[in-house]
């Protein structure tokens, strides 16, 4: 037992690579004019996350009394997801949660479909490392035919190799991927077809939608020895009477304010409200409830959805304690309980559209 679990725990820190890693060479897309470049890779704006503590966060976990799943396990919502509606919608926008921070968008007739992440591990390896303790919604195959996908970074839960090349096999052509700066090479090695690379602020169509890439607080590796070597994002997505942010994996920090002034007026944001404990070691790459909450706050969301929750365990925090936090923080912000809710997995929300906005701020 001791030494599945040991494996398990060399598996998660690739997952992590939170070690220090050792760059190498330099980064082809460096512009000197930019913050966020460095000549070996990337940083954030406001907030670096060094790769220390990692392995104190791990003994601890080691050595330490661990929270089991009570009797009858976790309370994930699920429900049963409406495939043949989103087969053949054409018309409503509509999101569904997938799982995790796998999301399926339907907008302007175009199927968007976020992080997708339909393996049984979040891991580099199948035998050890995250497993999900949830099933993807729908199915890869049972999908509606995926007209883009949008990745935020290159952790394991959110680019996943198996779910790519499955896409990229879809009957009618592969998708458009649209990824942050430094991950075309990586999708080369892989065979997939080029992605979209986007920095931050960055703009691109995607058939009649909008997919802007946005900055987020987080990193990025594949390995120990990539760190911060591509960049990470989120995206806000506009479309005629919509818009929507999706923020992948992140830290609180004052980029959401500048998304927000960018971007008034967005009709829905997607916030990860998951992997928050040890506070002491997730606080700078990870948002709590009550940083989701003002996320909602600084974007100026009509409304905001928690995501990223209730598939892989990846921090310390009850698998169920995230949308519970996530109400009594929307409760203490005095805000309507509706307007920062969470999804069943599996669920389908059907939402309202406006006239057209005008374009972002500049």
């Amino acid at each position: 037992m001791r030494r599945r679990t040991l494996v398990a725990l060399i598996a998660a820190a690739l997952v992590a690579a939170s070690c220090v890693a050792l760059e190498r060479g330099g980064n082809p897309y460096y512009d000197p004019a930019k913050p966020h470049h460095t000549s070996t890779g990337f940083r954030n704006n406001y907030t670096q996350i060094e790769g220390g503590g990692f392995w104190k966060w791990q003994w601890q976990r080691w050595t330490g009394p661990r929270a089991a799943p009570p009797p009858g396990g976790w309370a994930i919502p699920v429900t049963a997801a409406h495939v043949a509606f989103l087969a053949a919608n054409r018309e409503a926008t509509t999101v569904t949660w997938i799982g995790h921070a796998t999301l399926l968008v339907q907008v302007a007739g175009r199927n968007l479909l976020t992080d997708p992440q339909f393996s049984d591990r979040a891991s580099p390896v199948t035998f050890a490392g995250p497993a999900r303790l949830q099933p993807p919604a729908i199915a890869i195959d049972a999908l509606p035919r995926i007209h883009a996908v949008l990745i935020s970074h290159n952790h394991y839960d959110h680019l996943d190799l198996p779910s790519l090349e499955r896409l990229a096999r879809q009957p009618g052509g592969p998708p458009a991927f649209f990824v942050p700066l430094g991950l075309k090479a990586w999708f080369r090695r892989q065979g997939l077809p080029d992605p979209v690379e986007l920095d931050w602020w960055d703009a691109r169509d995607a058939g009649g939608v909008e997919v802007h890439a946005v900055p987020v607080q987080h990193w990025s590796a594949r390995t120990p020895l990539d760190r911060n070597r591509t960049l990470w994002c989120g995206y806000v997505v506009r479309a005629p009477g919509f818009s929507l942010a999706f923020l992948g994996d992140t830290g609180y920090s004052p980029d959401f304010a500048e998304i927000g002034r960018r971007f008034p007026g967005l009709d829905l944001a997607l916030i990860p409200i998951v992997a928050y404990e040890p506070r002491w070691f997730m606080h700078r790459q990870h948002v709590d409830p009550a940083e989701a909450v003002a996320i909602h706050r600084d974007l100026g969301a009509r409304a905001s959805i928690g995501v990223h929750w209730g598939t892989f365990p990846l921090s310390d925090e009850p698998m169920d304690e995230p949308p519970r936090a996530l109400a009594r923080a929307v409760r203490a912000s005095g805000l309507p309980a509706a307007s920062v809710t969470t999804m069943a997995i599996g669920e389908t929300r059907t939402l309202p559209t406006r006239s057209r906005d005008a374009g972002p701020v500049s």
